[in-house]
Protein backbone atom coordinates (compact mmCIF):
# COMPACT_ATOMS: atom_id res chain seq x y z
CA UNK A 1 0.00 0.00 0.00
CA UNK A 2 3.19 2.40 0.72
CA UNK A 3 4.54 1.28 -2.61
CA UNK A 4 1.51 2.69 -5.00
CA UNK A 5 1.05 5.91 -2.24
CA UNK A 6 4.92 6.84 -2.85
CA UNK A 7 4.26 5.97 -6.93
CA UNK A 8 1.27 8.49 -7.10
CA UNK A 9 2.56 10.90 -4.85
CA UNK A 10 5.89 11.17 -7.12
CA UNK A 11 3.69 10.89 -10.59
CA UNK A 12 1.67 13.83 -9.01
CA UNK A 13 4.40 16.04 -7.92
CA UNK A 14 6.51 15.28 -11.50
CA UNK A 15 3.08 16.17 -13.33
CA UNK A 16 3.08 19.60 -11.34
CA UNK A 17 6.43 20.54 -11.85
CA UNK A 18 5.88 19.79 -15.75
CA UNK A 19 3.15 21.99 -15.56
CA UNK A 20 4.57 24.51 -13.91
CA UNK A 21 7.20 25.13 -15.90
CA UNK A 22 5.58 25.27 -19.25
CA UNK A 23 3.70 28.13 -18.30
CA UNK A 24 7.53 29.85 -18.52
CA UNK A 25 7.26 29.30 -22.13
CA UNK A 26 4.87 31.73 -22.91
CA UNK A 27 5.72 34.48 -20.47
CA UNK A 28 5.18 38.33 -21.44
CA UNK A 29 3.60 39.01 -24.18
CA UNK A 30 3.10 35.83 -26.39
CA UNK A 31 0.51 33.58 -26.49
CA UNK A 32 -0.40 30.09 -27.96
CA UNK A 33 -1.72 30.18 -31.88
CA UNK A 34 -4.32 27.66 -32.61
CA UNK A 35 -3.65 26.05 -35.85
CA UNK A 36 -6.32 24.07 -37.99
CA UNK A 37 -5.48 21.45 -39.18
CA UNK A 38 -2.12 19.86 -38.31
CA UNK A 39 -0.94 17.91 -40.35
CA UNK A 40 -1.44 19.59 -43.45
CA UNK A 41 -1.36 19.03 -47.33
CA UNK A 42 0.16 21.28 -49.58
CA UNK A 43 -2.95 23.27 -51.55
CA UNK A 44 -5.10 22.54 -48.57
CA UNK A 45 -6.54 25.92 -46.24
CA UNK A 46 -5.63 26.31 -42.61
CA UNK A 47 -7.52 28.36 -40.26
CA UNK A 48 -5.41 29.90 -37.04
CA UNK A 49 -6.89 31.20 -34.30
CA UNK A 50 -5.74 32.61 -31.08
CA UNK A 51 -7.16 34.75 -27.89
CA UNK A 52 -3.67 37.03 -27.88
CA UNK A 53 -5.89 39.83 -29.63
CA UNK A 54 -8.82 40.11 -27.37
CA UNK A 55 -12.03 41.26 -28.22
CA UNK A 56 -13.03 42.70 -31.23
CA UNK A 57 -9.40 41.99 -31.74
CA UNK A 58 -7.54 42.11 -35.68
CA UNK A 59 -3.76 41.41 -36.42
CA UNK A 60 -1.22 40.04 -39.04
CA UNK A 61 -0.32 36.79 -39.70
CA UNK A 62 3.09 35.24 -40.99
CA UNK A 63 3.03 32.34 -42.99
CA UNK A 64 6.38 33.36 -44.98
CA UNK A 65 8.31 30.40 -43.47
CA UNK A 66 6.58 28.13 -45.98
CA UNK A 67 5.78 30.62 -48.66
CA UNK A 68 2.27 31.87 -48.06
CA UNK A 69 3.22 35.11 -47.17
CA UNK A 70 1.43 37.37 -44.90
CA UNK A 71 -2.74 37.27 -43.88
CA UNK A 72 -5.21 38.99 -42.18
CA UNK A 73 -6.94 37.89 -38.51
CA UNK A 74 -10.18 39.62 -37.53
CA UNK A 75 -12.63 38.80 -35.27
CA UNK A 76 -14.19 35.41 -35.15
CA UNK A 77 -17.68 34.09 -33.67
CA UNK A 78 -16.28 33.15 -30.45
CA UNK A 79 -15.72 35.51 -27.83
CA UNK A 80 -11.97 37.16 -27.40
CA UNK A 81 -10.98 34.96 -30.49
CA UNK A 82 -9.15 36.52 -33.30
CA UNK A 83 -9.42 34.06 -36.86
CA UNK A 84 -7.47 34.32 -39.81
CA UNK A 85 -6.64 31.87 -43.27
CA UNK A 86 -4.59 30.86 -45.89
CA UNK A 87 -3.74 28.40 -48.26
CA UNK A 88 -0.61 25.77 -48.37
CA UNK A 89 1.54 26.51 -51.02
CA UNK A 90 1.62 23.70 -53.49
CA UNK A 91 4.89 22.52 -53.99
CA UNK A 92 5.53 23.40 -50.09
CA UNK A 93 8.33 20.25 -48.46
CA UNK A 94 6.78 18.26 -45.93
CA UNK A 95 8.12 19.50 -42.24
CA UNK A 96 7.24 21.84 -39.29
CA UNK A 97 6.61 25.76 -40.37
CA UNK A 98 6.09 28.40 -37.83
CA UNK A 99 3.55 30.44 -37.76
CA UNK A 100 3.25 34.39 -35.82
CA UNK A 101 0.75 36.41 -35.38
CA UNK A 102 1.08 40.12 -34.83
CA UNK A 103 -2.02 41.73 -33.37
CA UNK A 104 -3.07 45.79 -33.13
CA UNK A 105 -2.76 45.47 -29.16
CA UNK A 106 1.12 44.46 -29.24
CA UNK A 107 0.72 40.91 -28.31
CA UNK A 108 2.17 38.05 -30.27
CA UNK A 109 1.06 34.53 -30.76
CA UNK A 110 3.46 31.61 -32.03
CA UNK A 111 2.25 27.95 -33.49
CA UNK A 112 3.74 25.62 -35.47
CA UNK A 113 1.98 23.68 -38.30
CA UNK A 114 3.35 20.23 -39.51
CA UNK A 115 3.05 19.94 -43.09
CA UNK A 116 2.59 16.40 -44.20
CA UNK A 117 4.12 14.75 -47.26
CA UNK A 118 1.13 13.02 -48.94
CA UNK A 119 -2.57 14.21 -49.01
CA UNK A 120 -5.32 11.67 -47.85
CA UNK A 121 -7.14 10.01 -50.08
CA UNK A 122 -9.40 12.40 -52.61
CA UNK A 123 -12.63 10.98 -54.03
CA UNK A 124 -14.09 7.84 -54.57
CA UNK A 125 -11.93 4.99 -53.59
CA UNK A 126 -12.21 1.70 -55.34
CA UNK A 127 -13.09 -1.39 -52.63
CA UNK A 128 -13.29 -3.99 -54.63
CA UNK A 129 -16.92 -5.07 -54.91
CA UNK A 130 -16.29 -6.89 -57.94
CA UNK A 131 -19.84 -8.15 -59.51
CA UNK A 132 -22.02 -7.09 -56.75
CA UNK A 133 -22.95 -3.99 -58.08
CA UNK A 134 -25.02 -4.63 -60.67
CA UNK A 135 -27.56 -7.26 -61.46
CA UNK A 136 -26.60 -10.33 -63.98
CA UNK A 137 -29.27 -12.41 -64.47
CA UNK A 138 -27.37 -15.31 -65.83
CA UNK A 139 -24.88 -15.38 -62.59
CA UNK A 140 -28.04 -15.45 -60.34
CA UNK A 141 -29.73 -18.25 -62.79
CA UNK A 142 -26.68 -20.33 -62.34
CA UNK A 143 -27.06 -19.49 -58.50
CA UNK A 144 -30.37 -20.79 -58.64
CA UNK A 145 -29.86 -24.06 -60.37
CA UNK A 146 -26.59 -24.88 -57.97
CA UNK A 147 -28.75 -24.32 -54.81
CA UNK A 148 -31.82 -25.76 -56.27
CA UNK A 149 -29.14 -29.04 -56.97
CA UNK A 150 -27.63 -29.59 -53.81
CA UNK A 151 -31.28 -28.67 -52.00
CA UNK A 152 -32.46 -31.92 -54.14
CA UNK A 153 -29.12 -33.93 -53.46
CA UNK A 154 -29.58 -33.16 -49.66
CA UNK A 155 -33.11 -34.27 -49.88
CA UNK A 156 -32.10 -37.63 -51.56
CA UNK A 157 -29.18 -38.42 -49.50
CA UNK A 158 -31.05 -37.92 -46.61
CA UNK A 159 -34.11 -39.97 -47.47
CA UNK A 160 -31.80 -43.04 -48.63
CA UNK A 161 -30.13 -42.78 -45.74
CA UNK A 162 -33.22 -42.64 -43.19
CA UNK A 163 -34.99 -45.73 -45.29
CA UNK A 164 -31.71 -47.76 -45.11
CA UNK A 165 -31.68 -47.45 -41.39
CA UNK A 166 -34.84 -48.90 -41.05
CA UNK A 167 -34.15 -51.68 -42.68
CA UNK A 168 -31.31 -53.17 -40.50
Amino acid sequence: MRTTARLLTGTALAAASIGLGAQGAFAGNFEPLEIFPSPASAGETVTVSTTACGKNGRGVGDARSLGAGEFRLSPGTHKEVAVGRFRVPHGTHAGHYTIDVTCKNGRTATGELHVRHHPGPIGHVNTGVGGSVGPDTTQIAAGVAVLAAAAVGGTLFLRRRASGAQGS
